[in-house]
């Protein structure tokens, strides 16, 4: 690459890109859920996720990993891809976005954020950052 890149433009496309990919588990895309606990694009063109999952366990990492992958390859020219799947950091209903909180509610009927809050109170500190 012989200019530099546009990393906002960059950033507002990978995210656009990866509202398309969606969690197996609950239905709503990983951006709205809050799973993309961190995106860094430097000005070489190399691209990392920290990626969350919503249940540790989760049996089809490696086919969400590919497909995010897939995606920003998709979005932008990327040099390079570096997709880390963090296991320390749990998710909980409190990282999702107030459009993730919508998509659930019309699926399932209820709020999931004021029902986690209900039956485990607000967390002392919010670990979310993007």
């Amino acid at each position: 690459m012989s200019s530099k890149i546009n990393v906002d433009e960059w950033r507002k496309k990978i995210l656009e890109g990866l509202t398309q990919v969606y969690d197996p588990e609950i239905p709503v895309d990983v951006v709205n859920l809050g799973l993309i606990y961190e995106l860094k694009i430097s000005d070489d063109g190399d691209v990392y996720v920290r990626l969350g999952l919503t249940a540790p366990g989760c049996p089809v990492i490696d086919d969400l990993v590919y497909t995010v992958e897939q995606v920003i390859k998709e979005s932008v020219p990327a040099k390079s891809v570096n997709v880390d799947v963090d296991l320390d950091t749990p998710w909980s209903p409190l990282k999702m976005s107030a459009e993730g909180r919508e998509k659930f509610k019309k699926m399932y009927g209820y709020d999931i954020v004021e029902m986690w809050v209900q039956t485990y109170g607000m967390p002392q500190e919010s670990g979310q950052q993007q």
